[in-house]
């Protein structure tokens, strides 16, 4: 599956299960909080303040967790930069 930033939540989270925890680890919480969440990746993020680039990191690791559903996401005590998964 070919992740872009026009990418519906819905699929995302449906595709890409570790997709969750990613996002929720980057801010944008309200995907695990059960608050529906309704357009793209890229609405979703710039809701929450992310710049181009930033989203431009969360479709590469996101894209990371697509190839290698096998991976899971750890949990952060900070949160890291987007696109800086060590992959």
């Amino acid at each position: 599956m070919k992740i872009t930033k026009d990418i519906t939540i819905d699929e995302l989270v449906e595709e890409v299960p570790q997709s969750v925890k990613y996002l929720m680890n980057e801010g944008i919480k309200c995907i695990a909080c059960g608050e529906p969440i309704w357009g793209t990746l890229e609405e979703a993020a710039k809701e929450k303040g992310f710049s181009d680039k930033d989203i431009d990191g969360f479709v590469k690791d996101l894209q990371y967790f697509a190839d290698h559903p096998d991976k899971e996401v750890e949990d952060m005590d900070s949160k890291i930069k987007p696109g800086k998964l060590d992959v």
